[in-house]
């Protein structure tokens, strides 16, 4: 299969509809030219990509859930507690694994199942199989604008039906949603089938619709360095934006250490405008911090304590939203009114920090000046292997390890990086692995970590590793030892 960063011309795509709406009987319901006219008539209020730049202009920052479950109503009644109760800005649709994995039939007996027995026998909304007038129904039941989250490697059909359905949002990647969720999926593919996700999204620019696009910050969720997620989140805008996505939010995991977090954000935001100018690309970027994607404290009062911990630095880094926990993380899938606490909680930090700015001074500087090396680095490396083509680029540096992801499934990823914390918490790498940072910027982590490694009077190790991957879920940020 040929890896090239080259939109796709509009025959080959259009050839490809076809094919890709024949994977399910809903896909007929997808009528492109009416669902334009559709998304036209939605009123402002209900777009993302507006309601982001809105924040975005005047300095604020947008909360929003994760929710999902099978049936049409049950699930219009959870996003309208979570808009109401909850107060959230901005709402979720979040996509059940039978259809993340295409497997249609599945899904269908959940909803079969789901009715039946009147519980939840899916772990979201399967919106393939409600097909486009059901996904109507959800967007046109609530005031505030609704996206769509999931976490599918092959995500054509289910693009193609909710922004048919009125969706104005749709997060993903061709590396963000296969590295982490996938086990043998090649790259080459994720790529090609995410270029079809975004070049439709930048059919509906074409013709007058802005439809919001956000890569998969968080990765893995576990200890991932800013540099590594950066990578990500701006390689897949800079290939969204070869296919006409003009509205990126790009979106980092919270890793704990206050100074690192807002330097992450801040970076983000301007390297992602960096090389998206680089390159022509005329892009709105908008950025999202995820709150702890780790281990959870069982306790939901301590738990209340790490969502407020992220929606402090959501507040403090003015990143334009911030995607919300619950208390019930530790215990699973939370009750509408559990995910309505954590977004009351998030709000509450969030207005008391609004006017309150977070400085830094010169160690805040010095760590977005170490985040924007270690990212460049990646992605030149990564725009050479590709021979000045990023998707190609991509593939080769898999391959190669210069792009490499900590804990993730798949075979494709090296695996080859460790992270663990620094003395302040921050997170660094315990092992480099292939990545193609300079002698310097190897130096720099070796002595944080050794700096850490003499306080707590051990070696450095991977028991570093452990025991920061359990340390906030037992009430710390450095996993030290006991």
């Amino acid at each position: 299969m040929e890896t090239i960063n080259k939109r796709i011309e509009e025959g080959a795509f259009f050839a490809q509809r076809q094919e890709v709406l024949a994977q399910w009987p809903t896909g007929a319901q997808v009528d492109l030219e009416e669902a334009v006219a559709y998304q036209k008539a939605i009123p402002e209020s209900k777009r993302f990509s507006g309601k982001l730049r809105d924040a975005a202009k005047r300095g604020v920052t947008l909360i929003q859930p994760r929710a999902g479950v099978p049936l049409i109503d049950k699930h219009i009644e959870l996003l309208q507690h979570l808009e109401t109760a909850g107060e959230a800005d901005l709402l979720p649709t979040t996509i059940d694994s039978y259809t993340r994995l295409n497997r249609y039939r599945e899904a269908e007996r959940g909803i079969r199942e789901s009715a039946a027995l009147g519980k939840a026998m899916l772990n979201g909304f399967p919106a393939v199989n409600h097909g486009v007038s059901g996904c109507r129904r959800v967007t046109e039941a609530v005031a505030s604008p609704v996206q769509v989250r999931h976490g599918t490697p092959d995500a054509r059909l289910l693009a193609e039906i909710t922004l048919a359905g009125g969706f104005t949002s749709y997060e993903g990647g061709g590396i963000s949603y296969n590295i982490p969720y996938c086990k043998n999926v090649p790259m080459e593919k994720t790529i090609a089938d995410w270029q079809y996700v975004d070049r439709l999204t930048g059919y509906y620019e074409e013709h007058g619709v802005s439809i919001n696009r956000e890569p998969f910050g968080p990765l893995t969720g576990t200890l991932v360095p800013p540099c590594i997620s950066h990578a990500v989140a701006i390689l897949e805008a800079l290939l969204a934006a070869e296919q006409g996505v003009k509205n990126i939010t790009v979106g980092y995991g919270q890793c704990g250490n206050l100074t690192q977090d807002v330097a992450a954000i801040r970076s983000l935001e301007l390297l992602t405008g960096e090389y998206l100018q680089r390159y022509g690309y005329q892009c709105e970027v908008t950025t999202v911090l995820h709150q702890w994607m780790g281990g959870f404290p069982q306790d939901e009062a301590k738990a209340f304590g790490v969502i407020a911990w992220g929606s402090a630095v959501a507040a403090l880094s003015k990143a334009t939203k911030v995607i919300v926990k619950s208390p019930h993380e530790a215990i699973g899938v939370p009750t509408a009114e559990a995910n309505a606490q954590g977004l009351r909680c998030t709000r509450q930090v969030i207005s008391m920090l609004a006017d309150q700015r977070f400085e830094g001074g010169e160690h805040l500087q010095a760590e977005m000046d170490i985040i924007c090396e270690e990212t460049r680095c990646i992605l030149e490396k990564t725009l050479e292997l590709g021979e000045g083509d990023w998707a190609l680029g991509t593939v080769r540096a898999f391959q190669a390890g210069v792009l490499d992801i900590p804990f993730a499934p798949s075979r494709i990823t090296a695996g080859k990086i460790l992270p663990a914390r620094d003395n302040d918490g921050a997170v660094r790498l315990l092992g480099t692995g292939a990545l193609p940072f300079t002698q310097s910027l190897k130096d720099f982590h070796r002595e944080k970590i050794e700096e850490r490694a003499r306080a707590e009077h051990r070696a450095p190790s991977f028991q570093m590793v452990t025991d920061d991957i359990y340390a906030i879920s037992k009430g710390r940020l450095v996993g030290r030892p006991r």
